[in-house]
């Protein structure tokens, strides 16, 4: 299945990043940990031109511990700030402070001359990272308007904390994937539009990569038997959930979408779709 996703609304969301570039003296990019390089936009690289970011491995309780530190192992290395979070626990403080020691020498120097300043930043990622379920852990109040489908904050939003002032965009994407990969991995972590998509055929697709990466994975779920075909997995799975059409046939678009959902939501297990390549 080829995947090409850009509303509309994408493209005016990135001219108001852009107008609203000179704003801020860094960005907090955010980036779901199942999906590193996936979530690394090609518009936010540009923006990243002379700003300061602080990257956000976010919803890292979805991933094994050492998936994310090579990752976060990966990101050193190039010289990138990081931390890691999870939005819905409630408490991202570790992304106020990060921020502060990103930017603490231009903190320092308004210190010394008896100036107080506050740090503003802009908050970047593809739809469906949790940039505004973050950003509610921080202010500890849902100010911000958060959701589960791609494209929920389509307008600017100020929220401050602790000398910190954010500014909330919409989640973005970029204008044609040429890698059908990365469409996937986005697709699969909820950041396109799941009406655009024959979930079916994603679901399929899914299976047929996962089953490499964790052979076990399904098994473990479903109580199935192995198996090297995808479509063979995916009627053991609809006949175990007892999903069936007309006919008897599999009910193919209940059981897409509920795989889907089962791994958007964790419940099959840690799994993390991309590794650093030197793992």
């Amino acid at each position: 299945m080829i995947i090409q996703w850009f509303p509309g609304h994408m493209t005016k969301a990135i001219r108001m990043m852009e107008d609203n570039l000179r704003l801020v003296d860094a960005l907090i990019y955010v980036i779901d940990a199942r999906a590193v390089s996936s979530c690394i936009n090609p518009v936010f690289e540009k923006m990243l031109a002379g700003k300061r970011a602080l990257y956000v491995f976010n919803k890292c309780d979805l991933v094994e511990p050492s998936d994310v530190s090579h990752w976060c192992e990966a990101f050193k290395r190039e010289g990138k700030s990081y931390v890691k979070a999870v939005g819905t626990s409630g408490d991202c403080s570790q992304i106020v402070s990060g921020l502060k020691q990103l930017m603490a020498d231009k903190i320092d120097k308004y210190a010394q001359k008896g100036a107080k300043i506050g740090v503003r930043a802009m908050v970047v990622g593809v739809p469906n990272s949790g940039k505004s379920t973050i950003i509610n852990s921080m202010i500890k109040k849902s100010k911000a308007v958060t959701g589960d489908r791609p494209g929920v904050t389509r307008g600017k939003q100020w929220l401050s904390v602790d000398g910190v002032d954010f500014l909330d965009t919409p989640g973005t994407l970029w204008s044609k994937f040429e890698d059908q990969k990365v469409a996937h991995h986005l697709a699969y972590i909820g950041s396109i539009k799941d009406d655009v998509l024959d979930e079916s055929e994603l679901a399929f697709d899914f299976i047929d990569e996962v089953k490499e990466l964790y052979p076990d994975c399904f098994k473990l779920r479903y109580g199935i038997k192995e198996s090297k075909y995808a479509l063979e997995i995916f009627n053991a799975i609809a006949a175990a959930r007892g999903y069936k059409a007309k006919g008897g046939d599999p009910d193919y678009d209940r059981t897409a979408r509920m795989i889907i959902d089962e791994f958007r939501k964790g419940k099959l297990g840690k799994l993390s779709l991309e590794a650093p390549p030197q793992f």
